[in-house]
């Protein structure tokens, strides 16, 4: 996430030099801490805050829990997690609906915000969830308010009551009442009220906003908060509790800044939980907020569950297993190659999906470099073939490829690279779907995975021919060696793997029985691991 990327640089650089230490003297532990602090002031974390955070840390840290722990610096980064996850408000906290609908929420916040496009997001998300919402118009002092509630509510499929135009005419506290009032009576049962802001805090902004809530007397308050605004988080969020009092934060444009700091503050600050973080543009780019996986996100430790929340929303269940029933009968084709792409396009950016995994901080150079659109020109190439040449991929000649390249807007080239992937992809999954592991490009052979017969098939082969063909005159003097006594030679051993483990005696190593690793080869792996 774009508004964490600083921090969570400074963050990983910082414990990557604290892992090489076996052994943390209050002089490495001060030294963190340091870096710690540094990096929340850079993110624009409030001053308070940061000494709050980093006091407790360095106590925790020079504590016996982190003394006699086995790892230290895992340890360390453990107590910065549970700090982190405190700071960003503790326990996850949703919505709470009226035991008697409708359920008034009520959002305020500065102008500029994104209170409307948010409305229109939150509206989504609750019909999503099998609720019924009315968006209200209630913003009617900025310019075309009013019209863009209705262009967001007709996007999300949501009605809007707007009996004002807007644009300085009607009252916004009469609009909420009546709002409130017409949904009761067409019963739905939840109420979102957009209101105005100010360009700053002032005295009409607040005495508007305590008038509509009253009138109004909502269920949940939500202040919509920038994430962008930095150090004036502090300052803004407190004047709305003062003048109005909310009950929890919703973090908007959280995929534009780099640093973060007021979802660092206005937590803790205020002592209200963030509920929801706006993270695009889109109506659909819209979450609940959890602090404990913000601050996994943060630390690149990874936010797995969300990644299969957004995988079990966009897969269907029934088409995977009939997927899984054609790689296993070897009839997949190009046409279900192009469902499964659209599903994972339905997911989502799949840059944001690939920064959820543990350790994206390192593909950082890879993941800007990566173009969405390949999909889109991967969609164009399928659909431009016939029905025929989608069921049959080995119709696809030189002649068809270039038609198919002219119709899609691409090259011949960038279609033989579909197929490639295609063939690879298929036969990977087919693999997979017989109860094998596949082989996968730049790996060797996984051992005990059937590599054994390939391997003395190719040794065979080399016999035949009179021996070793390898360039390097040491190796195929053993080689040639292996092959005269009968035995396989060291590149083609039963179960060979991509760490150097082979399987079987070969050229300078004995091997285990039955293609098992020697014990040579066990200690040098565990050497290797162990550095």
């Amino acid at each position: 996430m774009a508004a964490f990327a600083s921090l969570s640089d400074r963050l990983t650089a910082t414990f990557r030099n604290l892992r090489t230490k076996g052994k943390l003297t209050p002089a490495d532990v001060d030294g963190t801490v340091r870096e710690i602090r540094r990096a929340l002031l850079d993110a624009d974390v409030a001053l308070e805050v940061v000494k709050q955070f980093t006091g407790t840390v360095r106590e925790r840290a020079l504590g016996d829990e982190v003394n006699k722990a086995l790892n230290p610096a895992q340890q360390v980064v453990q107590i910065v997690n549970e700090e982190l996850v405190g700071v960003l408000g503790g326990q996850q906290r949703r919505l709470e609906f009226a035991k008697q609908p409708p359920t008034v929420i009520m959002l305020a916040g500065l102008q500029g915000a994104g209170k409307t496009t948010l409305a229109g997001k939150l509206a989504k998300h609750l019909k999503k969830e099998g609720h019924t919402p009315l968006l209200v118009a209630s913003d009617l002092q900025r310019p075309n308010a009013v019209t863009q509630l209705q262009v967001v509510g007709e996007q999300a499929g949501v009605p809007v009551w707007a009996p004002e135009p807007g644009n300085g005419v009607g009252d916004p506290v009469t609009v909420a009442r009546d709002g409130v009032a017409e949904a009761r009576r067409r019963q739905f049962d939840t109420v979102i009220v957009d209101t105005a802001g100010r360009l700053g805090i002032d005295a009409e902004l607040m005495k508007q906003a305590s008038d509509i809530r009253k009138a109004v007397d909502p269920d949940e308050v939500l202040f919509v908060i920038d994430a962008m605004i930095g150090q004036d988080a502090v300052t803004t969020a407190r004047a709305f509790q003062e003048g109005v009092d909310f009950t929890g934060v919703v973090l908007s444009k959280l995929d534009g800044d780099a640093r973060g700091g007021a979802a660092l503050s206005v937590a803790s600050i205020t002592g209200r939980p963030i509920m929801f973080a706006s993270t695009g543009e889109g109506l659909d780019d819209f979450e609940p907020f959890h602090p404990d996986r913000m601050a996994s996100r943060i630390l690149d430790l990874g936010d797995i569950l969300s990644l299969i929340e957004q995988a079990q929303q966009a897969f269907d269940e029934e088409q995977a297993r009939e997927v899984a029933e054609k790689f296993a009968t070897d009839s997949f084709t190009l046409d279900d190659f192009l469902k499964q792409m659209q599903q994972l396009k339905n997911m989502g950016s799949l840059k944001g999906m690939l920064g959820m995994l543990p350790g994206a901080r390192g593909m950082r150079e890879q993941l800007d470099n990566f173009d969405e659109r390949e999909i889109t020109r991967t969609e164009a190439i399928i659909q431009s073939m016939t029905l025929k040449e989608r069921q049959q991929p080995k119709l696809l000649n030189g002649s068809r490829r270039l038609r198919i390249a002219k119709g899609s807007g691409t090259t011949v080239t960038e279609v033989n690279a579909l197929m490639q992937r295609f063939e690879q992809a298929s036969k990977m999954m087919k693999t997979v779907a017989k109860g094998g592991m596949p082989q996968v490009p730049g790996m060797g052979p996984i051992p005990g995975m059937g590599g054994g017969r390939a391997s003395a098939k190719k040794a065979a082969q080399a016999k035949k021919k009179g021996g070793s063909k390898s360039g390097n005159p040491a190796k195929r003097a053993a080689e040639n060696a292996a092959i005269a006594s009968g035995k396989p030679t060291g590149p083609t051993t039963a179960g060979g793997s991509g760490f150097g483990l082979g399987g079987g005696a070969g050229a300078g190593g004995a091997g285990g029985a039955n293609g098992q690793p020697s014990d040579d080869d066990l200690a040098a792996l565990g050497k290797f691991l162990g550095r």
